[in-house]
């Protein structure tokens, strides 16, 4: 009898001889692989140190920055109503150039009134010169009388007690003494009176004259801005003002940008910032451009807060669940002027900063000295005060007469 002998659970020779094989070769694929991880983190290891001995630490890099530059507002100086607007947005303004034009019928009434009232005051000061002339040749006249009836008096007197004159013409002589001392001691009182009023004083010192000529200025003033002109070359961002609009003084009606006179304000972060200078030179990428056109310029300053702390609403620390944030201070990069030319910014274009630490600029954190950037002033007002002045003048000589000649030296 034949019996069948299952032989599956029997150990095979030539299994346990490929298993041996095997496990050798899978612990060197896994020396290996350990091994390129290890040289991969050891060769990146390096290759930061590297790059931040040789890159990273000589300069200092954001792209929190932005462009900034001035936005002048131009606001009316009188209450009136806007008649005429001869710019929009996005046009480029000139320095002087009318912008807006508001109705002057109200102005142009009050400069009348104060040219009659500036005129009325020259006249005054001349009859006050006449008037004090007049009661200083009254003087004269009322001494001269005086000194008779003194002389007649004194003459009669001793005649009465020689009994070569009446009592009667004594008394008459006395009385008339007396009379013509007393019209001296008047006509004296009235010239003093005319002289405290001119004395000390020309025609272009006079109180009066001073203070009309003043009330003619401002008029003047009042009627000439109701042109509304700008005081910087530009380019007009937002027009706030519409046509036949009240508009009240200090009311801001344009906002006008010198896109000439731009510059980066660079928010670097706290731990950034040990090894920068004024002076050091930076360069700009915008998104605007692209990296193709690169600015330069340098370090101008550090604002003397971060960001933070000139907010709104400064955060308060002083609480049990405070986190520590690391800070920004915001780096003022001044642009070559050249570049800004070449290739026109927009205040609040983001940008791309660097600042190059290794430069040999090894100048103070904080400015010593006032100077950042030229002083701004705009002469376009300064033109309208001197034709004022030029039209009260004439207003003055029409009006002075033969005052003219006798106080024309001391004219203003």
């Amino acid at each position: 009898m034949v019996h069948d002998t299952d032989h599956s659970n029997d150990p095979d020779p030539q299994s346990d001889d490929n298993d041996g094989q095997e496990a050798p070769v899978s612990r060197k694929k896994r020396n290996i692989i350990l091994l390129v991880i290890a040289l991969v983190f050891i060769l990146a290891g390096v290759g930061w140190y590297l790059l931040n001995a040789l890159v990273l630490s000589t300069r200092v890099i954001t792209d929190d920055a932005y462009v900034q530059g001035d936005q002048v507002n131009v606001s009316a100086q009188i209450n009136a109503t806007v008649t005429a607007i001869n710019t929009e947005n996005t046009e480029p303004v000139k320095r002087g150039e009318v912008l807006l034009e508001l109705d002057d019928s109200d102005t142009r009434n009050a400069l009348d009134q104060a040219a009659g009232q500036l005129a009325q005051a020259v006249r005054r000061y001349r009859q006050q010169r006449a008037q004090a002339v007049q009661l200083d040749a009254a003087v004269v006249t009322a001494r001269a009388q005086f000194e008779r009836a003194r002389d007649e008096y004194q003459r009669r007197r001793p005649l009465l007690a020689q009994r070569a004159a009446s009592k009667e013409e004594v008394d008459s002589a006395r009385r008339q003494y007396n009379a013509a001392q007393a019209q001296l001691e008047q006509a004296r009182a009235q010239a003093r009176a005319a002289h405290a009023l001119i004395d000390g004083n020309d025609l272009w010192h006079d109180p009066g004259v001073l203070q009309a000529r003043a009330a003619y200025r401002n008029a003047w003033l009042a009627q000439r801005r109701t042109q509304v002109i700008s005081p910087v070359d530009g380019y007009v961002a937002s027009r706030q003002v519409q046509l036949g609009q009240s508009v009240q003084a200090g009311q801001p009606l344009l906002t006008i940008v010198p896109l000439h006179d731009l510059w980066v304000e660079a928010n670097f972060k706290e731990t950034q910032l040990g090894r920068v200078r004024i002076g050091q030179p930076a360069t700009v990428t915008t998104d605007f451009y692209g990296d193709d056109v690169v600015y330069h310029g340098h370090v101008a300053g550090l604002s003397a807060g971060t960001g933070a702390a000139f907010s709104l609403l400064p955060a308060q620390n002083a609480t049990g669940n405070w986190i520590k944030v690391v800070q920004r201070v915001p780096v003022r990069i001044t642009l070559d002027d050249d570049h800004i030319d070449q290739h026109p910014l927009r205040v609040g274009l983001s940008t791309y900063t660097r600042i190059e630490l290794d430069t040999g600029v090894d100048g103070p954190m904080l400015a010593q000295t006032p100077g950042v950037r030229e002083p701004q002033h705009t002469a376009v007002f300064d033109a309208r005060q001197q034709q004022a002045d030029d039209a009260a003048m004439a207003i003055i000589r029409d009006n002075a007469g033969d005052l003219l000649d006798a106080d024309d030296s001391a004219a203003p």
